[in-house]
């Protein structure tokens, strides 16, 4: 069973192409990913007093890199190494950079922020309200970030005065050179608070407002994808908000007192450690003699466990890793920036709304993008919940992906509904059906009785049959059905896919459940999908069936045993 798991792990590396070495294709895995931030641009990421990078950004990309198994490697140093570390190729992504249709062209975006600029002065100088207010004036700003991109583009480069980060430009401010500098917000308000800056003060908010997250030189759109969903990752499970609270929400938070702290703290560990040690004492003798016969059993129970998760999770990733790359990269990132600039745009049309009643009432009837303003006054607020509607759907759907990509702690039974089992499977995998053909269909038998399994195993089996149905179609204009029928006599539920494919030689159909069986080797398939799946459906005492002609398709049956009238209902009535 060893040695079959050791092939398993080894068999995608083997499979590449003797120039594809998996160290050079998949940074993260068998070599760390190197992340690149600025060394003092607090609170987002700076080097702290030990040398150690810190920060905001830090913590978030230590967060998904735990959430997707990858190996990191931070660097941080001067803003303008980092951006020309990143086109060189000695960074393989920034951890914190602002977005501009410019740099678009060189880096592709994964924002997940917003970083807003302001204008920074010495108590005493002209108040200025906007950028083009510091027309003329010795700005200060750090040299290759945003500000400086924009500053630069509106002719302004003769009178900036570049430094390396951001706080060496507070410090030249308070030192008495220059007449304003440009800085973001948060990392200007914490530069003078922790280095006493008491001489400058904020002279105008909000000047500039930016999208801010990770950025990858163009062409390695695969690590994108993968930081993409460890930030959808982090956002479901709250910990993205525990970051952002515990750096960016400090700076406005006030701070309980050491001593309130401490008394509260004594109030509730106190008793605590003392029912801790009373417990320890009792269970102590138990402990030892539990160990010492359970060991053993332990041992094997949790080598075999395991190997199954793992044995599972790997035919999962081969299943998924169709979808992967085109869901996080092509849904994620640009639904992600969808979601995040509707309500602006809302803002914006509900402020502007009142400005173009104003001019209707006056002047009457006008167009606005070629419809007349009376009918689009009533279109445009329909037209952008449609779409803030349709992007919440999108994320539902990936949302489905990711909870059947999850690797499963506890695959415990119930009752579950073969017909919404594979509806959610077919949603998982509509843009490979998509794709692949023209003809799809679903044939769901009304009133289906409920079987014993789990909901997400069960999808997973669906979704290998369909996958390996597309596979098996030679064009666009053959076609998948799908449909379940209850087969009262024999008590079970059947799900058959039905494809219009190649079909599968004779002598090939008593081994499809084989371990590593497959006769798509050189395309990359791991021989694990049906003999997977016939194990999860072993397990609730189903089985799996094909039937084929050769050149005229296949069909894949799962069987499952009906649950009987009083078992649904014994199970309902304990549940409640």
């Amino acid at each position: 069973m060893r040695c079959a798991l050791l092939l398993a792990l080894l068999l995608p590396a083997l499979l590449l192409t003797p120039d594809a070495s998996p160290a050079e294709e998949v940074p993260g895995i068998l070599r760390p990913v190197i992340i690149g931030g600025d060394r003092d641009y607090p609170p987002y990421e700076f080097l702290d007093k030990d040398g150690l990078p810190a920060g905001f950004n830090v913590d978030i990309s230590r967060a998904v890199a735990e959430a997707m198994g990858l190996k990191v490697e931070f660097r941080l140093g001067t803003w303008s190494d980092m951006r020309t570390g990143l086109m060189e190729g000695t960074i393989h992504i920034l951890q914190g950079m602002s977005y501009s249709e410019e740099r678009s062209q060189q880096v592709d975006f994964a924002p997940h922020t917003i970083v807003n600029h302001a204008i920074f002065g010495r108590r005493g100088f002209a108040p200025v309200a906007t950028l083009d207010d510091l027309a003329g004036k010795q700005v200060i700003m750090h040299r290759g970030g945003i500000m400086h991109d924009t500053l630069a583009g509106k002719g302004f480069g003769k009178d900036l005065i570049l430094t390396d980060t951001p706080a060496d430009g507070l410090r030249l401010l308070a030192s008495g050179q220059g007449d304003y500098a440009v800085v973001a917000m948060l990392p200007g308000i914490y530069i003078i608070r922790e280095n006493k800056l008491d001489n400058i003060q904020t002279v105008a908010r909000t000047v500039f407002t930016v999208r801010y997250g990770y950025a990858v030189k163009k062409g390695n759109e695969a690590l994108l994808a993968r930081f993409s969903e460890g930030l959808a990752i982090l956002r479901e499970t709250g910990r993205y908000q525990a970051i952002h609270d515990k750096w960016l929400g400090v700076l406005e938070a006030r701070r309980m007192p050491w001593e309130t702290v401490g008394v509260a703290v004594a109030a509730v560990v106190t008793p605590l450690l003392l029912l801790l040690i009373g417990s320890m004492v009792w269970t102590r003798s138990l402990r030892r003699q539990v160990a010492q016969r359970t060991e053993s059993l332990s041992m094997a129970l949790e080598e075999l466990s395991r190997n199954q998760r793992q044995l599972v999770q790997a035919d999962k990733m081969a299943a998924l890793g169709i979808l992967v790359s085109g869901v996080a990269h092509e849904i994620n990132n640009p639904n992600g920036l969808i979601l995040l600039n509707i309500p602006i745009l809302r803002k914006a049309q509900a402020d502007a709304g009142r400005l173009l009643d104003e001019r209707y009432e006056v002047e009457g009837e006008f167009t606005l993008g070629g419809i007349p303003y009376s009918r689009m006054r009533q279109e445009l607020p329909r037209m952008l919940e449609e779409m803030q509607e349709g992007a919440l759907r999108i994320k539902r759907i990936v949302n489905d992906l990711k909870d059947f990509a999850r690797m499963e702690e506890d695959a415990g039974r119930s009752l579950i509904d073969v017909n919404d089992a594979s509806a959610k499977a077919v949603r998982l995998v509509e843009p490979t059906i998509r794709k692949c053909t023209e003809h799809f269909s679903t044939c769901y038998e009304p009133d289906l009785p409920l079987v014993w399994g789990h909901s997400q195993r069960i999808e997973q089996v669906i979704v290998n049959l369909v996958l390996n149905a597309c596979q098996a179609l030679p064009d666009r204009s053959r076609g998948i059905e799908i449909f379940t029928r209850h087969d009262a006599a024999a008590g079970k539920v059947i799900l058959c896919v039905r494809d219009q494919g190649v079909g599968i030689l004779p002598e090939h159909l008593p081994h499809l459940t084989d371990p590593f069986f497959t006769t798509k080797r050189e395309t990359g398939g791991t021989g694990l999908g049906l003999s997977v799946s016939a194990g999860i459906l072993k397990e609730y005492g189903g089985m799996l069936t094909f039937e084929s002609l050769p050149g005229h398709g296949a069909t894949a049956c799962i069987e499952l045993p009906a649950a009987v009238s009083d078992e649904a209902g014994e199970h309902t009535g304990s549940a409640a």
